[in-house]
């Protein structure tokens, strides 16, 4: 199964504020917010959802190709891609921009502030499909990750036109979508990946009930942090998979993506959506326990011990044997 991550690719500074962003709101205040929050921590790391999704890939042997604008400061990353088995010949260099910057400040409790500066992912929507597709001898899935709205549009429409499965991640873009452009990105996909909040955000931002998502769409995963994924399709029961749990959380992002990761390789594996979800489980939590979202190591041994303490020993007998062929 040949799979193509299309999306942001950004660098991330990650900052840790000791305290509670909650301590600092006033009720009385929140139309005049001023607030500075004094950072105990600094990590520049490399990021992007696409990029970060297409190295889990990479690292559990899929090969995907990533598609996304970058500025010319990429050289660096595109090393480390190239190292981490991603196939990088359809990421597009701006000839005036810098890449995207995820910046970030995480406290005591987990809650998070963000800023992301586009950049170059506005060039996204030039990138075209269909010729890497006959590079590589065809696309059996696309992922259309969190990136420009038009490059969003302009990949999931060619995915239509080329009749190439895609994966819908409108993620945090749906706070700037408006109905239409919600229904675009969503009708048809094979999967559709959201958390609780942006679950309930596409259900209001569509005009769709639950209902009416799954008649639209192949599968719906929703990631519920400390508390699993949902799995939903049209007529059949949900399937509810609970987190691997960890007693040392680090840093939250970047958490989902590599859950996306593990799902799709174990999708790609032909594997059922349980066990899938039980490895993108596993994998999520790898991360949670790691500052950055690509600093992570993947051990097969870590990964299985993991699995079967949360799911049994059942589990490892079935998803052991590809695991352990997955390239050191």
């Amino acid at each position: 199964m040949r799979i193509a991550v299309t999306g942001s690719i950004a660098t991330d500074h990650l900052m840790v504020f000791p305290g509670r962003f909650t301590d600092q709101l006033i009720a009385e205040q929140l139309d005049k917010v001023s607030l500075s929050f004094l950072a105990d921590s600094l990590e520049i790391r490399r990021g992007g959802v696409a990029a970060n999704i297409a190295v889990g890939l990479g690292r559990l042997g899929l090969g995907p190709v990533l598609a996304g604008a970058v500025g010319g400061d990429f050289a660096d990353y595109r090393a480390w891609l190239h190292d981490n088995g991603v196939d990088t010949e359809l990421v597009h260099v701006s000839e005036s921009l810098h890449t995207a910057r995820f910046v970030c400040t995480t406290d005591a409790d987990q809650n998070q502030i963000a800023t992301f500066y586009a950049g170059a992912m506005a060039e996204a929507k030039e990138i075209t499909l269909a010729a890497t597709a006959r590079r590589v001898g065809g696309l059996d899935l696309v992922v259309v990750a969190p990136n420009d709205p038009e490059a969003m549009r302009h990949h999931t429409d060619e995915c239509r036109r080329l009749g190439i499965d895609f994966a819908a991640d409108p993620s945090q873009q749906l706070a700037r979508l408006d109905g239409q452009e919600t229904r675009r990105l969503v009708d048809g996909a094979r999967f559709l990946f959201t958390n609780a909040y942006e679950a309930a955000l596409l259900q209001k931002q569509s005009g769709w009930s639950e209902e009416g998502v799954l008649e639209r769409v192949g599968t719906w995963i929703t990631t519920l942090g400390p508390d699993g994924v949902v799995i939903a399709r049209a007529g059949r029961p949900a399937l509810r998979i609970p987190a691997v749990p960890t007693t040392d959380p680090v840093d939250p992002t970047g958490v989902g993506d590599a859950f996306r990761a593990g799902f799709l390789a174990g999708t790609a594996w032909d594997w059922s959506y349980e066990r899938a979800a039980q490895l993108g489980c596993a994998l999520a939590t790898t991360v949670l326990e790691s500052v950055g979202t690509q600093e992570y190591k993947l051990s097969v041994p870590d990964l299985l011990h993991r699995i079967g303490a949360t799911y049994g020993p059942e589990a490892v007998r079935e998803i052991e044997p590809r695991l352990t062929a997955v390239p050191a």
